[in-house]
């Protein structure tokens, strides 16, 4: 066993890493875990492990969720797809497990500050790249300035570090002034990062962020809550759109295909340009068909991409196939129908069950925003399925959801 170091500062500081490369580098990040997991694996006290890993119901869930997967590889014709799936999954099985046992509640401000770091950097970064000071690289243009990432996967990251740093702002009475300065100016030019970048899910969870804060700041007071929201969410999307050419045209074309979805038009009109919005419809209309014909258990955790192009050569044989229907709950219910949906809504019911009964006032309030984020980004893409953004779901799961008293 490892006994010749500190396994329990080596820990803490390969996790204040990682927080730092998770937004930054796939490689990085992925290095720093598989030496976390091999320490973990070989370190013993494995009886103490596993008991903190079954007495949380949240990790339990997560577990089951995984192996369904599994599972639902007895009913799958394209197994090499399938385990496809299931290694994209492995985050449930080993990494959220682990990380929940390692955690320690002393340290989460030393990982929120190296996580909020990364994205400051991220964030200069597309500055410069939209600026024109520092030729586009990597995934970054000039009119889409996200570099380390897709905007896909960047804008909605980028709604969460706002929020957790104006939540410092709104709750952290000990900042000292050039601290208070620091987290309004980020604050600020975070927020005017989100509409220069073409995320439009991100852009939604931005405003559903903001409107949870509104309601977290002003304790509750509905009305108050309800009249700040009505005020100040329209004067930001109104200086968005005036303001951002990205923001204006992807609004307008996202309007314009909501429009043109009906049923007299019919899909074929709203789909002739391959935009995105359009694809998505297209996606969920023929989704719909396998599932109903699959409706309990699904069509097993390999069989999206087959099943959806038989369909889509059917319906909409002008539209690329697909592995991805860029909906989870939809992905979920063709692969694992109604069991595997109800196993996911799980692992969000136990995240707000715990949430609401911590003791920790400022966790709390984070813990709870995690969820409904996620649950309203998943409408737009699998949001589980990425590197970025399910690292950065795990990660913030791994204590955000862990009573620190009974562990």
């Amino acid at each position: 066993m490892l006994k010749n170091f500190n396994i329990a500062k080596t820990y803490q500081a390969l996790l204040i890493i990682l927080a730092f490369l998770m937004p930054l580098t796939v490689f990085g990040a992925n290095l720093i875990i598989v030496i976390i997991c091999l320490i973990w694996l070989f370190s013993g006290d494995y009886k103490n492990k596993y008991f903190q890993i079954i007495s949380n119901k949240f990790i339990v869930a997560c577990l089951i969720f995984f192996f369904l997967h599994v599972l639902g590889l007895l009913w799958t014709e394209d197994l090499a797809w399938g385990f496809h799936i299931v290694h994209k999954m492995w985050y449930f099985l080993l990494l959220l497990p682990v990380l929940f046992t390692i955690v320690k509640k002393e340290n989460i401000k030393l990982y929120v500050s190296a996580f909020l770091l990364a994205i400051s950097l991220t964030e200069i970064a597309s500055y410069l790249v939209w600026f024109e000071l520092v030729e586009p690289f990597k995934n970054a243009t000039v009119n889409n300035p996200t570099p380390f990432m897709s905007h896909i996967s960047y804008n909605p990251i980028l709604a969460f570090a706002i929020y957790l740093v104006a939540h410092e702002i709104f709750f952290n009475k000990k900042l000292s002034n050039l601290a208070y300065s620091y987290f309004c100016f980020f604050a600020i030019s975070m927020t005017i990062n989100m509409f220069i970048t073409g995320g439009r899910a991100g852009q939604v969870t931005f405003f559903v962020m903001l409107s949870v804060l509104i309601f977290q700041v002003l304790n509750k007071q509905r009305a108050k809550s309800l009249l700040v929201i009505c005020i100040l969410i329209p004067a930001i999307f109104t200086s968005a759109y005036y303001s951002s050419n990205l923001f204006n045209k992807r609004v307008n074309m996202a309007i314009d295909e909501f429009i043109s979805f009906s049923e007299t038009q019919g899909i074929d009109k709203i789909t002739q340009g391959h935009t995105s919005v359009g694809i998505r419809l297209a996606m969920a209309k023929n989704s719909s068909e396998i599932i109903i014909k699959n409706p309990i258990i699904g069509i097993g955790t390999g069989d999206f991409p087959q099943e959806y192009k038989k369909i889509n050569q059917i319906n909409t044989p002008w539209l690329p196939n697909s592995t991805n229907p860029h909906n989870m709950y939809v992905l979920i219910l063709m692969q694992l129908g109604l069991v595997g949906l109800v196993s996911l809504l799980t692992i969000f019911y136990y995240q707000l069950k715990i949430s609401l009964k911590s003791k920790e006032e400022s966790l709390r309030r984070i813990a709870l925003t995690l969820p409904i984020m996620f649950l309203v980004m998943m409408l737009s893409d699998s949001y589980l399925l990425g590197h970025f953004t399910t690292l950065m779901y795990v990660f913030f799961s791994s204590f955000l959801y862990k009573d620190f008293e009974k562990n």
